[in-house]
């Protein structure tokens, strides 16, 4: 009866991976650049701000490059659709650790969000990024 719901599959993956890639990409590049309305900082400020945020939660103070990276570039790639199991998997660990050592703290409602974009990374982790990728392009799907 909704058999004809199949062939949108690709097209169901495409949206998962597109909008986890945006949304991991917009909270890297808040990260790297802070918001101009809010202070008047150096362009790049965002990036010692974020790693000394990172370093307030226990952990070493280079962790914030990875976390800052894996969002931006993680983003970009699930937007090409580029090895995306690797991005997914750089994206569900990341947002893990977000989940873990701060919105938790805070209850399950400021968690759902963090939650949401976990289990659409594991998601990409395990089915690959769809046809409509560039992995699929060259072969790497």
């Amino acid at each position: 009866m909704i058999r004809w719901l199949n062939r949108l599959q690709p097209w169901g993956l495409f949206f998962v991976r597109v909008v986890l890639g945006i949304a991991m990409t917009y909270h890297g590049y808040t990260k790297l650049i802070p918001a101009s309305g809010l202070h008047r900082a150096h362009p790049l400020a965002g990036f010692e701000i974020w790693n000394h945020y990172v370093a307030t939660l226990g952990l070493p103070y280079w962790l914030g490059y990875v976390s800052l990276l894996t969002e931006l570039l993680g983003g970009l790639l699930l937007i090409l659709g580029l090895l995306t199991r690797f991005a997914a998997l750089m994206v569900t660990g990341n947002m893990l650790v977000a989940l873990i050592l701060v919105n938790l703290r805070h209850g399950y409602a400021s968690s759902e969000y963090t939650l949401a974009l976990i289990v659409m990374a594991f998601l990409l982790l395990l089915t690959g990024s769809g046809a409509l990728a560039l992995d699929r392009k060259f072969g790497l799907s």
